[in-house]
C-alpha cells in the first residue's frame, strides 16, 4: 500500500539531521525527521557537549596541580559528583531530547520515533517501538544522516564483558579505581587523561605505533610524554589478543603476551554504521560499503542525499551542519548554491595539550605528489611559552605547497590549539600566499604569534 506522501523524510536526526530538515521545514516543505535514538544525535548528549565539560572540569584540577609552580600553594580534592550531577542536569537533561524534539516541530516538522530504512526509491518505513510500522513516500527524496555507533572489534572474550563505550563513560556516577582504555584516537586520549586526572589509574592501548595518528607525528610523541608525565601507561604497537571479566576485575591480555588488568574498560576503537539495516541496496547503492559515496552537493542517487558521518568526511558535528546546509539549498533548487569544499577540513582533540589540525598533514601531501616543505615553531620557545611556563608544551606546524606558496595544511599544539588553528584554517581554506602570511602583524605576545615562527621556519 502506498505510505503517506511528503516532501523529504530526513533518518537521522542528529545536528545536521536536525539542521537540514528544520531549514526545509522552514522553507514550507513538509518534512518528516525520523529517529529511534535522541534527536540531536551522539553530540549533545554521548560526545561533544557532555565530554568536553568532563575534560573542562580535569583541566580545572590540573591547573591547581600547577600552582605551586607558579604562584603558591593549592589543595583540591576532586570530587566526581558534581561533574557527574552537572552532566545529568545541566548537559543533557537526564537525557531527555523534548526540547530537540519541540524545536524540530516549531520549525514545521514533523518527529517520528522510531528507525527508518529505505525501502524503494523516495521511499521510507519506520519501525516504531510500539511494534508498528508506518511508511512515507517522498516527493523531492529522502536525506540520510544516520551518523555512527561505537565499533567494537573481534577481540576474543570482549563481547562477554561489561565494557564501557563512550556512551556509557559519560553517565558513570563514580571513577574506576584503575581503567584500561582500548584505543588511542581522539576520544580515547581524551578520556583516558580526564579520568586518570580524577584519581583513576589508566593504561592506554593503542594499535597504532603512537597515539592519535591521523595527525601528525609530533603530535602524537608529544601527547605520549604528556600522559608519561602526568602517569598515564601507553602501550602503542599493540592490540588485544583476549578479554576476560571476572570479581569486578577485567584482565586484557595483548599480543605481546603482556596482562593489563583494570577495575572497568573502555572501547575506543572506531565508529561503524550498519548499512544492511539502512535498506541501501532497495536503491541499488552498495551496502557491503562503509559509507555512502556523495557528490559536492550531498546527492548520493535521484531522490536521496547524504550527510554526516556516513559520507566518510570525518565524523564531527561541524562537518555533519556543513554538508546539511549544502543539501538543504540543493534540494531547495538554490541557484548558484555552494557546493562542498574539503581542503581546509578542521578537527581538534581536546586533550592537554589541545591538538589542532587543518587541511593535509606532511605525510597525506606528499602521498599527493605535493612539493612541499614544513616549517615547526615550538611554543615553550616563545616569549607566551616562557610566560606561561608549567603546561606550555606544544607547536605550530605548518606544510606548504612550494609550488604554489601556499599552505595545504597546519597544526597547533598547546595551550588553546583549537582556538589557534582558527587563523591557519582561514589562511588554507583562502589559500592566503605564505608571502602574505609573512607580512602579517601577529600580536605579542600570544601562542598565535608562533604562525610566524612556522613560517619562518619554511626557509630553514
Amino acid at each position: 500500500m502506498p505510505g503517506t506522501e511528503v516532501d523529504v523524510v530526513v533518518i537521522g536526526m542528529g545536528p545536521g539531521g536536525e539542521d537540514v530538515g528544520a531549514r526545509l521545514a522552514r522553507a514550507g516543505l513538509q518534512v518528516v525527521g525520523v529517529d529511534g535514538r535522541l534527536v540531536g544525535g551522539e553530540c549533545p548528549y554521548y560526545a561533544c557537549v557532555p565530554t568536553k565539560a568532563m575534560i573542562r572540569a580535569s583541566d580545572a584540577l590540573q591547573e591547581s596541580r600547577r600552582v605551586p609552580v607558579l604562584a603558591g600553594a593549592a589543595d583540591v580534592t576532586p570530587d566526581w559528583a558534581i561533574v557527574a550531577n552537572r552532566i545529568r542536569a545541566e548537559i543533557t537533561a537526564d537525557w531527555n531530547d523534548q526540547a530537540a524534539v519541540d524545536r524540530f516541530e516549531d520549525a514545521g516538522g514533523r518527529f517520528v520515533r522510531g528507525w527508518g530504512r529505505l525501502t524503494g526509491s523516495r521511499e521510507v518505513t519506520v519501525a516504531k517501538p510500539d511494534g508498528t510500522e508506518e511508511v512515507f513516500t517522498t516527493r523531492r527524496g529522502v536525506v540520510l544522516n544516520t551518523g555512527t555507533e561505537p565499533a567494537v572489534p573481534s577481540v576474543d572474550g570482549l563481547a562477554e564483558t561489561p565494557y564501557w563505550t563512550n556512551r556509557d563513560a559519560v553517565a558513570v556516577e563514580e571513577v574506576p579505581g584503575s581503567l584500561v582504555v582500548l584505543g588511542g584516537g581522539p576520544v580515547g586520549c581524551e578520556l583516558a587523561q580526564m579520568f586518570s586526572r580524577f584519581g583513576a589509574a589508566v593504561t592506554v592501548v593503542q594499535h597504532a605505533d603512537r597515539l592519535v595518528p591521523a595527525d601528525e607525528p609530533e603530535a602524537g610523541e608529544l601527547l605520549g610524554k604528556a600522559f608519561e608525565d602526568e602517569g598515564i601507561t601507553v602501550r602503542t604497537g599493540l592490540g588485544a589478543a583476549r578479554v576476560s571479566y571476572e570479581t569486578g576485575q577485567f584482565n586484557v591480555k595483548l599480543d605481546n603476551g603482556e596482562v593489563v588488568a583494570a577495575d572497568r574498560m573502555l572501547v575506543a576503537a572506531g565508529r561503524r554504521t550498519d548499512m544492511k539495516a539502512l535498506g541501501i541496496g532497495s536503491v541499488g547503492l552498495d551496502d557491503t560499503a562503509r559509507g555512502v559515496t556523495v557528490d559536492e552537493r550531498m546527492r548520493a542517487t535521484d531522490g536521496l542525499w547524504a550527510i554526516g558521518d556516513i559520507t566518510g568526511r570525518g565524523a564531527f558535528t561541524h562537518m555533519s551542519m556543513y554538508q546539511a546546509r549544502i543539501a538543504a539549498a540543493d534540494i531547495l533548487g538554490a541557484e548558484d548554491a555552494e557546493v562542498a569544499d574539503y581542503r581546509a577540513t578542521p578537527r581538534v582533540t581536546f586533550t592537554d595539550p589541545e591538538i589542532g589540525s587543518v587541511g593535509l598533514s606532511e605525510a597525506a601531501a606528499r602521498a599527493q605528489g605535493l612539493n612541499v616543505r614544513t616549517g615547526l615553531a615550538r611554543l615553550q620557545d616563545t616569549t607566551r611559552g616562557f610566560i606561561h611556563k608549567v603546561g606550555n608544551q606544544g607547536f605550530i606546524k605548518v606544510v606548504e605547497d612550494a609550488d604554489r606558496g601556499i599552505l595545504v595544511g597546519a597544526t597547533s599544539v598547546g595551550p588553546n590549539g583549537g582556538e589557534v588553528l582558527g587563523a591557519l584554517v582561514v589562511a588554507v581554506h583562502a589559500e592566503v600566499p605564505t608571502k602574505l602570511l609573512r607580512q602579517m602583524i601577529y600580536a605579542y605576545p600570544t601562542f598565535h604569534r608562533g604562525i610566524e615562527a612556522a613560517l619562518t621556519a619554511l626557509d630553514t
